[in-house]
């Protein structure tokens, strides 16, 4: 199997998961990590090399490391991304390369290579802002920042690589992520790791953006599942099942450290934030059989936890987090 991004948060949890078996019928997979290790990515999550590990640097851009990497693999599972929207509203140039330009060199490859399974993990962000009701895999595309729109424009292209090419392909959509190895940049992170280090949290605007939130390890099941008995050419939206607005997500993470409301800054809203997200996830349940694990009110003091013990893995990275994004604080969702 080939991991793409997967020295990042969500696909180092999904390479830790498959090495420790715990998805049937993998336990033995031989597993390549391809990532860039740009300021998101860190070996750091991963576990030392071994017989069933082999990591590559490189780019997916890069066409002829592809085409020389991909043979002997039977699945690809594509996580690789530019993936925070403030850092796409100060420069969308990295993530059209990326998002759009390395999702096609990927595909391309596959096809000429006999790749037999490619898995692309995309977001909720690319329906847009949902005023009521929630977004189903038939929802139409309506991507508001330069970030939903590159993933928006990878997924189509992965669509027309099935249609086209043959390419068994599947699509993830998935809500909000939270759980231990996210960068520091992301809003719980972002906000607990500002708490530990006795600083306030930035707030954007009045606070009332609303979010679905679902654990990493729930998440890497769901890919799991849609690689194993999704069906070709098909969607599949992944929620968790709670729904926050930044307000009230503020006020738990204050809770985890016995902190008040003066530990919060209000700050300018971003440009064109979308104020709701919301996924109709009934094709995975109905389909494959999937619900969430981890509810969030055990898995939001676990992650928390896990910041608090391991100020090892986070402390470097926060000269990172504070690298070429725009001035202004780090946004709380998306």
């Amino acid at each position: 199997m080939l991991i793409t991004g997967g020295a990042g948060f969500i696909g180092s949890h999904y390479v830790r998961s498959l090495l420790a078996g715990r998805y049937r019928g993998y336990e033995d997979a031989r597993v390549t990590v391809l990532d860039k290790l740009t300021y998101a990515g860190t070996l750091t999550n991963l576990p030392p090399s071994g017989p069933r590990l082999a990591f590559v640097r490189g780019d997916i851009c890069d066409h002829g490391l592809l085409m020389d990497l991909l043979p002997g693999h039977d699945a690809v599972v594509h996580f690789a991304a530019e993936s925070h929207v403030d850092r796409s509203i100060a420069g969308s140039a990295p993530f059209v390369t990326t998002n759009v330009t390395g999702t096609h060199t990927l595909l391309d490859c596959c096809v000429r290579t006999g790749v037999s399974r490619f898995v692309h993990v995309s977001t909720d962000e690319v329906y847009g802002s949902v005023e009521q009701g929630s977004s189903s895999e038939d929802s139409p595309l309506e991507p508001n920042s330069p970030y939903a729109a590159s993933k928006a424009a990878a997924d189509l292209i992965v669509r027309a690589f099935h249609r086209t090419h043959g390419l068994w392909t599947t699509i993830t959509r998935c809500a909000n992520n939270y759980g231990p190895h996210q960068f520091p940049e992301k809003v719980i992170p972002l906000f607990v790791t500002h708490l530990l280090e006795g600083r306030n949290v930035p707030l954007y605007g009045d606070g009332m953006h609303m979010r679905e939130w679902l654990h990493v390890d729930d998440h890497c099941r769901a890919v799991q599942l849609v690689l194993e008995s999704g069906r070709a050419g098909a969607v599949y939206n992944v929620a968790g099942g709670t729904e926050l607005t930044n307000r009230d997500l503020t006020r738990l993470l204050l809770g985890e450290f016995g902190a008040g409301w003066d530990r919060v800054d209000h700050v300018t809203d971003r440009p064109g934030h979308d104020r709701r997200y919301a996924l109709n996830a009934e094709r995975i349940r109905t389909e494959l059989g999937f619900e969430p694990g981890i509810p969030f009110e055990r898995g939001l003091p676990e992650t928390v936890r896990w910041y608090r013990d391991n100020r090892d893995w986070w402390e470097p990275l926060l000269g990172r987090a504070a690298g070429p994004a725009p001035a202004r604080p780090a946004a709380p969702a998306g």
